[in-house]
């Protein structure tokens, strides 16, 4: 993705290696999930909206079915542009999935109606996510440590909302398998009474000895 917004086929390298961590905690929950990468970073975890805004609709463009965007700004003069993202988006099907906050502030795209927007919860386990309704809708919370490397101490290893966007991810590609698997499409709403039925299932069931 080159400044501006303009799509360039090429090396896809990850040089930080954030987008390698992100790809293989969505891929820890559905593995059978076809993966593809746009390129927003490359020395550092900067970007900017226009190529973010691209980026969404690469993945409209090409019949993407989860969005992961581990990543947000905080610049409400964006909210227009996000906001016609993100209709453009349910407008085929495609799910958003972003960060909802950074330091106690909303972030875009993730605070708007109709994306799945992902909060910390450093006590959760990876293997679950808990949902609080809001005047915007559901906000979800997920772990923000990625899969454990051997050897390294969640501590040592990348962390952070980046993480919990991605494990939620997993749990909507997942969702979407599931709803795919009965004939249905997957909408926004489908997804969130999938990932709602789920969470309430989870959270009942007896611990296992």
């Amino acid at each position: 993705m080159l400044p501006g917004g303009q799509i360039e086929e090429g090396d896809f390298t990850d040089v930080l290696g954030h987008g390698t961590a992100v790809m293989a905690a969505i891929q820890d929950k559905a593995p059978q999930a076809e993966y593809f990468a746009v390129k927003l970073f490359h020395s550092s975890l900067r970007t900017n909206a226009e190529c973010v805004l691209a980026a969404i609709d690469w993945a409209i463009n090409h019949g993407v079915d989860v969005v992961n965007l581990s990543l947000g700004t905080r610049n409400s003069a964006h909210a227009t542009a996000f906001e016609g993202a993100v209709a453009r988006a349910a407008g085929s099907s495609v799910l958003l999935v972003s960060a909802r906050e950074a330091d106690g502030q909303a972030c875009l795209p993730g605070s708007l109606s109709g994306v799945f927007g992902v909060g910390l919860d450093w006590d959760i386990p990876r293997d679950l996510y808990r949902a609080q309704e809001t005047k915007t809708g559901v906000a979800y919370f997920a772990s923000g440590y990625p899969r454990s490397l051997p050897g390294v101490t969640p501590e040592r290893n990348l962390h952070g909302i980046s993480f919990a966007v991605a494990n939620m991810t997993g749990f909507v590609a997942r969702a979407c398998e599931e709803v795919k698997a009965t004939g249905q499409a997957c909408s926004f709403d489908t997804i969130t009474h999938t990932l709602l039925s789920a969470l309430a299932m989870a959270w009942e069931a007896p611990p296992t000895s």
